[in-house]
């Protein structure tokens, strides 16, 4: 049994069991998470496909870890004009453990 949920503007294919990296999610670590906009469900060979989401469907996960992911270097140059930028980002997720998938 999977699900296809969406969060954070991208969508994640989760399994029970499994663990994944979203973007960063109110809450401390320990605590359960309801992400209710599923778009996707199958369970043996039968789909359920939401029109976009499936109602009273939802996946139920428990936050691992807030954390921040390696830092990217961002750098700006305009050629023959002295124009050098360099900045670094390190973007916030949330390691989520998927528990329980409710149609």
């Amino acid at each position: 049994m999977y699900a296809i949920i969406r969060t954070g503007g991208k969508q994640y294919r989760v399994g029970l069991g499994d663990v994944l990296r979203v973007e960063r999610l109110p809450g401390e670590v320990g605590d359960d998470v309801a992400l209710n906009d599923v778009l996707l469900v199958a369970a043996g060979g039968e789909f359920q496909v939401g029109q976009p989401v499936i109602d009273g469907a939802s996946v139920t996960g428990q936050i691992l870890r807030q954390g921040k992911a390696k830092k990217i270097l961002v750098f700006k140059k305009k050629r023959r004009k002295n124009y050098r930028r360099l900045r670094g980002h390190r973007q916030p997720y949330t390691a989520l453990h998927i528990k329980e998938i409710q149609l």
